[in-house]
């Protein structure tokens, strides 16, 4: 497997196990127990595969993010942890849905003076 093909399927790993910890942490009946085993769960394929290097913002923050969450520790009574995971994973949502944007028509700019 050559390293273009690695890092796709690191990134593809990565972005699945997001995906799921997002939506489990926005579900209205949360449980800390249920999501834990959840994480445990879906974090197997990712420890089995091999990291690579990740150049783009994007991909650091959404790595940063998975090792936040496998890090993690819930308490049932304190709800802070769940917030601040929602809130890193409204960052990189805002993050992956940033894109450079052009100045169609340069030339008419400064037909106005």
């Amino acid at each position: 497997m050559n390293e273009k093909e690695k890092r796709v399927k690191y990134i593809r790993l990565l972005e699945r196990f997001a995906r799921v910890a997002i939506l489990a942490l926005k579900r209205d009946d949360f449980s800390a127990e249920i999501f834990v085993n959840l994480i445990e769960k879906i974090a197997k394929p990712l420890h089995e595969c091999e990291a690579v290097f990740l150049d783009s913002a994007y991909t650091k923050e959404l790595e940063n993010f998975v090792n936040l969450v496998l890090v993690t520790k819930f308490d049932s009574e304190n709800n802070q942890s769940r917030v601040e995971l929602l809130k890193r994973a409204n960052l990189l949502e805002k993050l992956k849905n940033t894109k450079f944007k052009k100045d169609k028509h340069k030339s008419k700019k400064f037909d106005e003076f």
